[in-house]
């Protein structure tokens, strides 16, 4: 029964009220408090949908519950009656059926903790059989007839209150008002003798009606706790690799405004299958920020610290560590190549295969700025020599590179590439002796522009995954840079 609650309760969420300010929309006002919210309670991602965003979901979900509740069985209809002459007479509707329900109209009203909505104007077309019998004195036999009967319901109004909270990091949905009311019934007999017992089934008028409203009452209720149970059942990390996820638990309680809806989640990478360790990133409330386009559909905010996480978690998993026995330029895998720039080298290891061994000092150092993404990365290239089955180390040069990124959005992943701006470069130790380094520095910037940089866009090409629930693409996407953040805006298409 969850899809009828699509149609109540999500519309309610996505259904725009009746009129529209004239006021810009509050986009900055929202983002602001979002993060403010942020710096109590750990959240460092934050989804939001737009108006338009609204509005293509609410026809997506009202199509998709209407076709999912009907046809809908109601329970059957018994009446006895005296009728003078006749004596008693027993009237029955059975497989009493809502064939077709049109929601021509809705209002919706967000709160603080929860939203109400009421559909107005309503109608549904029912069908079902009808059937009597009776015994009288005049006659010593049993009277009997039957046949089919259509139903017009018009004026219907549904109304559905339900609170929307944060409850141990699932969105916790719980009924606080339900209910059905039908204004009018239209009865139409077909069949046997229908025209001389129109009268007598307009009777059953009021039980139609009152059938049919606590019918949907009831299944509205049953329907927003299959929901609320399918909530609960959510992952609360979306894996990115074997050994990688992202935290995906709901932090603080959904933000409703006149105009939208929004979330925070947690956003951080964490290791998978293993307890999260708390780490307090640092968090300052920034500017707001916007979509540049304001009619796309979604936004996702993504803090500084989402990067920072998962540069913390892949450092300390021993995934930033290379030995790099294959280049472009083979021959300076060959203490040969290097004969003109360290001489000494070539001279104690003629001829002798090498190995370039990188490894992160620690994690890199990712800044977002107005207009991209700048990183530090702290390095040292150990300089092996092979020798018969030994690996010789025969000197460390410590690495200051500095690179800049930009974003990649495809489909439902992030992705990116870095570039080279500069690099430094000092020695840490040598077996071989004094080490001049302005001749080593040009060979590095050319085996970090040819080795280095493509190995890791190779990964970053491969894309992280946004938080988007699963049957929805992110297309037309854009990002929105500001200090600290980024904000993927886009615009949502149905794929299952």
């Amino acid at each position: 029964m969850a899809p009828i609650l699509l149609l109540f309760f999500l519309s309610s969420l996505l259904i725009p009220s009746g009129t529209e300010s004239l006021q810009p929309r509050p986009y900055l006002i929202q983002l602001q408090q979002i993060q403010h919210q942020q710096q109590k309670q750990q959240a460092f991602t934050s989804i939001f949908i737009s108006q338009n965003g609204i509005d293509f979901l609410k026809n997506y979900l009202v199509g998709k519950a209407i076709s999912s509740i009907v046809p809908l069985k109601l329970p059957i209809i018994e009446r006895t009656a005296k009728i003078p002459f006749l004596g008693s007479v027993r009237m029955v509707l059975s497989n009493i059926t809502i064939d077709n329900i049109n929601v021509p109209s809705s209002f919706v009203k967000l709160g603080d903790t929860g939203v109400a909505v009421i559909s107005s104007g309503t109608t549904c077309n029912l069908t079902m059989n009808w059937f009597y019998d009776y015994s009288t004195w005049v006659l010593p036999v049993d009277i009997s007839d039957s046949g089919h009967a259509s139903v017009q319901v018009e004026g219907m109004e549904l109304g559905l209150t339900v609170g929307l909270q944060n409850q141990e990091g699932s969105l916790k949905l719980s009924l606080m008002d339900c209910g059905c009311y039908v204004r009018d019934i239209f009865i139409n007999l077909e069949g046997g003798t229908s025209w001389l017992y129109q009268g007598m089934i307009d009777a059953f008028e009021d039980q139609i009606r009152s059938t049919v409203e606590n019918t949907i009452t009831k299944k509205l209720g049953e329907g927003i706790l299959k929901l609320d149970s399918f909530m609960q059942a959510l992952p609360k990390e979306i894996p990115v690799d074997d050994y990688a996820s992202i935290n995906v638990t709901f932090v603080n309680d959904p933000f409703l405004s006149n105009y939208s809806i929004a979330f925070d989640i947690n956003g951080l990478f964490a290791a998978r299958k293993k307890d999260p360790i708390s780490i307090y990133y640092h968090q300052s409330l920034q500017p707001p920020i916007s979509c540049i386009d304001s009619s796309k559909m979604l936004g996702i905010s993504l803090d500084q610290a989402v990067f920072e996480s998962a540069s913390s978690l892949y450092y300390d998993a021993n995934f930033m560590q290379w030995v790099v026995d294959k280049i472009p330029d083979q021959s300076l895998l060959n203490t040969a190549g290097w004969r003109f720039i360290i001489p000494q080298l070539y001279k104690k290891y003629p001829n002798n295969d090498m190995n370039l061994n990188v490894s992160l000092s620690s994690p890199p150092v990712i800044k977002i700025l107005e207009h991209g993404i700048d990183a530090t990365v702290y390095a040292n290239l150990i300089l092996d020599v092979l020798q018969e089955d030994q690996v010789i180390p025969v000197a460390c040069i410590s690495l200051v590179i500095g690179v800049s990124g930009s974003i990649k959005i495809s489909g439902n992943k992030f992705g990116g590439n870095v570039q080279l701006n500069d690099f430094s470069l000092s020695l840490e130790w040598s077996k071989i002796g004094r080490l001049r380094l302005y001749l080593i520095q040009p060979v590095l910037w050319t085996i970090i522009q040819t080795v280095f940089l493509p190995y890791v866009n190779a990964h970053l090409g491969q894309g992280f995954p946004l938080p988007i629930v699963h049957g929805f693409t992110l297309q037309n996407a854009e990002s929105v840079f500001s200090s600290s953040k980024i904000t993927i805006c886009g615009d949502v298409e149905v794929t299952a």
